[in-house]
């Protein structure tokens, strides 16, 4: 390691052993020298930003939503606040250095709301990945620390652990930054030799409930000395055990061994079910029973006001006086109303009240201004006709409790309907089986599938699922993936294939050594995926937060507005007494008007238009093995007018064959093939691989030994150069191979006879290599990668949907970052197709970003769209579905701002001069509530989506051709 290192770094050694480095003169960002800032503004520059997820109770509609987000902005140091209202979540992005999570927690609260922190969920949100490495010339424990502090000295690694007795290397890494080649390729740079073992996330959490009186703090210690555990957590109210491992290291299976070490403790997995489900289940429940409640006291009064007034002997019952003009009907209706106006529609105050204290209002301030106007005036009316000889009592009681009952009612169907818009989550996470087939020595075990460990053997027979991700390592079989990526043909596996939990076994045994469990496994990762997209938030939602902001006070100001006008206009003569009807006032008429506006005004609909809309849609997108991720993306991607292809592995198989060779010099075809082929052995290159065959083949024609391998000449001074090829030294001479971008950069002259040949390959879809010795041009090898079935037909598919389409081969990564951009500022929205990591740029440079299944790791990252299979056709898909899901938003915001501009004049009397018509209150109120449904179900009618016909007769016309 160099003298420079070792003086700009220092390296500390952290509390478990391992080894970090810090820069002594850290770098910071250049700024005119006239910028100051704040110590807390640069300590939160210097710093990193952390991520805090907060299940949120008591929000209620887009508004509450609003209001959670404005008090955790209000925060010193808070960098994004995402809040879903439907799952009560919220995402908080903040500086440490600044504000921390129980702060956050704390003003969440200070709004008027429930929050807690979720720390299960949260390791979902860390971006920090760990690869582990193994270090063969590893020589002593100097070369530990020394390769120990030159990697955490790397920007993006947090930390670098490499015990000298293993020579297992585990960097823990941002994928943002960094990626498992560059740290192999800095590990080559210091001198050592490194083999990639595994790379996932952090660590997986197991949940154990514990039967019997066990010592909690004895088992912890205990656990805790296992290699691998890293946080062990206890919550006795459930007698639940979390602990947060490493998969490599440790599993469940050793935990439970560990404690049932101790007498008396049995253990179990958990069984309780998630914290939103749970959390879902007990609000239907609580709405549930409160309507029951409600309907109970309500019956009664709706019966006693509507229907046994008009029958004869009981109407002269409730008829009767009690005190004065006090009716027995009004004091049973009062007594009836009470318990449901403040009993049974609490919730209303208390929401009312946290959202005043908090300076805004939402739909329970409507309510409950509503209802209260309703229940006071006729506790008024009451109460002055038992002080009264003449007075008689006109109530508004049942409208109170008829207004609480249907919004309960309208509340709980609501809710439910939520619900199922993530059917598409829960669904993927019921994919995986109850058990699974162990093999040990001993023989076969059935155990929970949640016990599996890595590197476990497990026995599939045919008609069972796969448990977790793994590589066959006996029997053939084909295998349905059609829940996983939406391809309904089973695929033929066989000893080597890797396999996806899951997944159905249909006709052979196999023996499946699991890879990847608990949080690794590909289903968990689809899961958070799209957890992650339904969180984040459409673009458009900002058109139904910038309404809801002003909303209520508006509808509140139109009701006090209708009332006065109402009651003034009665006043004055501007209306003929006889409209009154019998059994009111100028002032009881006004009244009811004023409070049917109030309650039929409906914020929530218009919150939930995009939300649900979004949720449904992405659930959909994974049930056909179309990852979408967020609401941003499926804006973005309804508007695409310009779809650029990456060619190789993407539009074309990714195996391509040399199909021609044209010789310009005197030079035998062997002697060409083995320069041609000891050059490009060191590339990884798809057409690097395509010449060496070629090559090869040529070899053993001339051998006339198909079996045979050749050996091919030594090199030196091997280099691959970016977007144009390779440079070598072979026999003495320089070799290059590639692109006329390299051939101009080393002065190589290319005749226009050349550029003809160059120009003919092109325009068959081929590529034209040049191959240079010596600087100068020795032949052209022309190299054909068929094309994917179906992709003629995709791309014709995308022009009939007025798209354009381009494809964008051989080229730098920053040149097809370079091009992207060329064609938005020419007005095109851009979809950026690719497969490889040199596909990156583009991909986060478009306005859509959509990267195939078989691609690499940091393409799947980069991209907006992740297509679970690599056919084309899911391309057509997921613009599909996105212009259809953005439709049915359109269709919501449409409802419910048609619902709101038709129902408030209605509700204000507008009709009511020409054809009598009033619209009571408990009316009103059930509209409202059933407008919020209306939405929600028809996001629901998503679910009954179904890709163009035209790509079901491409799948039949590929499948026919096979």
């Amino acid at each position: 390691m160099s003298a420079k290192l070792l003086l700009s770094t220092a390296c500390i050694r952290n509390e478990n052993g391992s080894l970090s480095a810090r820069p002594l003169y850290p770098s910071m960002p250049s700024y005119p020298k006239s910028t100051s800032f704040s110590s807390d503004e640069e300590k939160c520059m210097e710093g990193s930003e952390a991520k805090a997820l907060f299940s949120v109770t008591g929000m209620t509609c887009s508004a509450c939503a609003a209001s959670v987000e404005k008090a955790v902005k209000r925060l010193p140091g808070i960098k994004e606040a995402a809040v879903d209202a439907l799952n009560h979540r919220s995402l908080v992005v903040f500086c440490p250095a600044f504000v921390n999570e129980e702060e956050i927690r704390e003003a969440i609260e200070d709004a008027g709301f429930q929050a807690t922190l979720i720390r299960e969920d949260l390791r979902y949100g860390n971006r920090h990945l760990i690869c582990r490495i193994l270090i063969n010339n590893l020589n002593c424990i100097s070369c530990s620390i020394t390769l120990q502090c030159y990697l955490s000295s790397l920007n993006g690694v947090a930390q670098a652990i490499l015990p000298p007795s293993t020579h297992h290397l585990q960097v823990h890494y941002d994928p943002r930054l960094l990626d498992c080649a560059q740290i192999l390729e800095v590990i080559h740079d210091t001198g050592f030799e490194g083999v990639l073992l595994t790379t996932g996330e952090e660590r997986c959490t197991v949940h154990l409930h514990l039967d019997g009186l066990p010592d909690h703090t004895l088992i912890g210690k205990s656990l805790r000395a296992l290699q691998g555990v890293e946080e062990v957590a206890f919550n006795a109210e459930l007698s639940k055990l979390s602990i947060s491992y490493e998969p490599d290291l440790v599993g469940p299976r050793d935990f439970i061994k560990t404690i049932e070490s101790f007498e008396d403790v049995k253990v179990t997995i958990f069984s309780g079910k998630g914290g939103r489900e749970a959390d879902r289940e007990i609000e239907v429940k609580a709405y549930y029973t409160s309507f029951l409640w409600s309907l109970f006291f309500t019956l009664p009064v709706f019966l006693t006001s509507m229907v046994l007034m008009y029958v004869p002997g009981v109407n002269r019952v409730l008829e009767g006086k009690i005190v004065n003009m006090l009716t027995v009907g009004t004091a049973v209706r009062w007594a009836l109303t009470t318990p449901v106006q403040f009993i049974i529609g609490r919730r209303f105050y208390v929401g009312a009240y946290k959202a005043l204290k908090r300076g805004g209002a939402n739909m329970d301030v409507l309510i409950a201004l509503g209802t209260n106007a309703a229940y006071f005036y006729s506790v008024y009316s009451a109460i002055r006709s038992a002080s009264s000889d003449d007075f008689e009592s006109t109530d508004f009681f049942e409208t109170s409790a008829m207004l609480i009952s249907f919004i309960l009612l309208g509340k709980y169907l609501e809710i439910v309907a939520k619900g199922k818009t993530s059917e598409a989550i829960e669904k993927l996470m019921d994919l995986s089986p109850e058990t699974a087939t162990l093999m040990t020595a001993e023989g076969e075990e059935e155990i929970d599938s949640r016990l599996v460990q890595k590197n476990d053997v497990l026995k599939i027979v045919p008609g069972a699922k796969v448990a977790c991700d793994g590589v066959i390592v006996w029997g053939r079989s084909h295998v349905s993936e059609s829940m996983i990526t939406g391809e309904s043909r089973p695929v033929a596996k066989g000893k080597g294939d890797a396999v996806i939990g899951g997944t159905l076994n249909a006709n052979g045994v196999l023996h499946v050594r699991a890879t990847k469990v608990g949080s690794e496994s590909a289903l968990a990762q689809i899961v958070r995926l799209v957890e992650s997209a339904q969180l984040a938030r459409a673009p458009v939602q900002k058109f139904a937060d910038l309404i809801s902001k002003f909303f209520v006070p508006l509808v509140i100001v139109a009701s006090i507005c209708t009332w006065f006008g109402w009651f003034s206009a009665g006043k004055l003569k501007g209306y003929p007494e006889s409209w009154i009807p019998g059994s009111m006032d100028g002032f009881e008429l006004a009244l009811e008007f004023g409070i049917s506006v109030m309650v039929i005004a409906c914020p929530c609909a218009l919150g939930l238009a995009t939300p649900t809309a979004v949720m449904v849609g992405t659930g959909v997108g994974a049930s056909q093995g179309v990852l979408i991720k967020g609401g941003h993306a499926l804006e973005n991607t309804h508007k695409v007018n310009c779809v650029v292809f990456d060619k190789t592995g993407t539009l074309t198989m990714g195996a391509p064959v040399v199909v021609n060779v044209n010789l310009l010099r005197d030079i035998n075809i062997q002697e060409f093939t083995s320069l041609v082929a000891a050059a490009e052995v060191n590339s990884e290159h798809p057409l690097a691989k395509a010449i060496i065959e070629y090559a090869k083949k040529c070899w053993q024609q001339e051998e006339k030994n198909e079996s045979s391998s050749p050996i091919w000449p030594e090199v030196r001074d091997f280099e691959a150069i970016t977007g144009q090829g390779v440079k070598a030294v072979v026999r003495g001479r320089e070799v290059l191979i590639g692109n006329k971008s390299l051939m101009l950069d080393h002065s190589v002259d290319i005749t226009t006879d050349v550029e003809e040949k160059l120009k003919e390959a092109e325009r068959l879809a081929q590529t034209g290599i040049l191959i240079s010795f010596d600087r100068e041009l020795h032949g052209i090898l022309v190299v054909s990668d068929p094309l994917k079935p179906g992709a003629r037909e995709a791309i014709s598919i995308l022009k009939s949907m007025k798209i354009s389409s381009m494809i964008m081969t051989e080229a730098k990564p920053q040149d097809k970052a370079q091009k992207v951009k060329e064609l938005q500022a020419a007005g095109n929205v851009v979809a950026m197709v690719g497969d490889g990591i040199n596909d990156s740029p583009a991909l986060v440079a478009a306005d859509v970003g959509i990267a195939i299944g078989a691609g690499t790791d940091i393409a799947i990252e980069a991209a907006d769209v992740v297509l679970m299979k690599s056919n084309l056709e899911d391309v057509i898909t997921a613009i599909d579905l996105s212009r259809k899901t953005f439709w049915r938003i359109r269709l919501n915001y449409i409802w419910a701002l048609g619902y709101n501009t038709l129902g408030i004049p209605l509700a204000a009397g507008a009709l009511f001069p020409w054809t009598r018509f009033r619209l009571p209150p408990w009316v009103a109120g059930g509209a409202m509530a059933a407008s919020s449904v209306s939405v929600v179900c028809s996001s629901l009618l998503l679910k009954n989506y179904k890709r163009p016909n035209v790509l079901d007769a491409l799948v039949m016309q590929q499948r026919a051709n096979l």
